[in-house]
């Protein structure tokens, strides 16, 4: 990429952004009296169907509107830093005020007024340690803008209290537990994104357990290479809780393309901050190896899940909602997986030099953006899911929210790499 190239497509990513993304959030699904957000919009984003609350859309606001103050005040990004931080610490108050459980858990769904309800019935409110990660990281993040002191020491204590509940083995996450003889690609690498993100907050407010958590960090890496990697450089989703592979479970044969990619960015920050250049090469080899077995060669794009041979996911049922996911859900392409995709080969790019990947995003940022963006520019944002074809689909993934935590996540990345560069 020559300077012209990086100025470009700094310039489009910072037009999209600013012009597609932002207008639909900022103008039409803030609550400015409570706080929070209003994601349950049906995915071409013409209808609010819910005001309920999901914790775990919130918390990952509040970091959004929060790393868009900061960018804003370093002048990458239009905007008013002032409301994007008053905005975010109004949610801060909803979520403190609401989500927390009597035992320091995060509630999973809230009421717009801030009631808890139970988003499945009969299985309480306390159904999934990931949207106390998405709290945390959102409190760490408003914490380290802003200054807030009384942000960031909750957020330490919030992490604090996820090593202690994935050390007593409670890895509920509906609707989507597994059994207890397994373990998830999804719990270390999610808590290295955790771990980091409380880190810099510490870092902001000169706590003294900044190293501690560095070194946590280190350790989900570790935890990444070492058991969760493959000698194929495939990332298994699930395996038996002692490390080996279940080759017969449906489940325990998937691979999710998208999850490996944000994974390795999550990865290569960690990487770069230590000039390890052995994990940017371990990291490299598993991104490519995350192309070469889900890019879509018929349709394009890449795909959800692919089995860990290739193809469609296949192996034994056994009736569980994960089953269920992975079966029907296999050839969606799914927004989230193409914002993630987008930044992670631009920062493999970066860091390597290795032409490959500078061709991977550009192959990816033109399936991206030929498919995705609501072609109705009144309305805006993206049409997030889509089938194998491109086409729109009227379907939930994981939350019935239109959540713009990815997209808008990975358009800020994208900026802050190409204005640093």
């Amino acid at each position: 990429m020559n300077r012209s190239e990086q100025q470009t497509l700094l310039a489009e990513y910072r037009r999209h952004l600013e012009e597609t993304l932002l207008p639909f959030w900022m103008n039409r699904a803030l609550d400015t009296e409570r706080g929070g957000v209003y994601t349950c919009f049906s995915n071409d984003g013409t209808r609010l169907v819910s005001t309920d609350k999901y914790s775990w859309s919130q918390g990952r606001f509040v970091w959004l509107l929060a790393r868009l103050a900061d960018d804003a005040r370093k002048g990458l990004i239009s905007g008013n830093t002032d409301a994007y931080l008053a905005h975010a610490a109004r949610t801060v108050h909803f979520l403190s005020e609401h989500v927390f459980l009597d035992n320091g858990n995060c509630a999973y769904l809230l009421t717009e007024k801030g009631e808890k309800k139970e988003a499945f019935p009969g299985r309480g409110h306390d159904v999934s340690l990931f949207v106390d990660c998405f709290v945390a990281m959102g409190f760490a993040e408003f914490g380290r803008v802003s200054g807030d002191r009384d942000a960031v020491s909750l957020a330490l204590r919030m992490f604090d209290r996820l090593e202690e509940r994935i050390a007593d083995g409670d890895l509920r996450a509906e609707p989507y537990t597994l059994p207890a003889e397994y373990k998830s690609h999804s719990i270390p690498m999610i808590m290295l994104n955790v771990a980091q993100t409380v880190r810099d907050a510490l870092a902001s407010a000169g706590h003294p357990r900044e190293a501690e958590l560095s070194e946590r960090c280190v350790e989900y890496v570790r935890q990444l290479f070492d058991t969760i990697r493959q000698p194929d450089d495939t990332m298994r989703e699930v395996l038996y809780a002692d490390g080996r592979l279940d080759t017969e479970w449906r489940v325990g044969r998937h691979l999710n393309p998208g999850h490996t990619l944000e994974c390795m960015w999550f990865v290569l920050h960690e990487a770069k901050r230590r000039e390890r250049t052995d994990w940017i090469e371990t990291a490299a080899r598993i991104a490519r190896k995350a192309y070469d077995i889900g890019w879509d060669e018929k349709y394009g794009g890449l795909l959800h899940y692919v089995d860990c041979d290739g193809g469609p996911p296949k192996g034994i049922d056994k009736g569980t909602a994960f089953d269920r996911n992975v079966a029907e859900t296999w050839d969606s392409k799914l927004w989230w997986i193409h914002s993630e995709a987008l930044y992670t080969t631009l920062l493999t790019y970066r860091l390597t030099g290795e032409e490959d990947f500078w061709a991977l995003h550009r192959k990816t940022r033109d399936y991206t953006f030929r498919t995705f963006p609501n072609p109705d520019k009144n309305v805006g944002e993206w049409i997030q899911i889509r089938d194998r074809e491109g086409r729109p689909l009227d379907r939930v993934v994981a939350l019935p929210v239109k959540d713009p935590y990815h997209i808008i996540r990975n358009m800020l990345l994208l900026i802050e790499l190409l204005a640093e560069a």
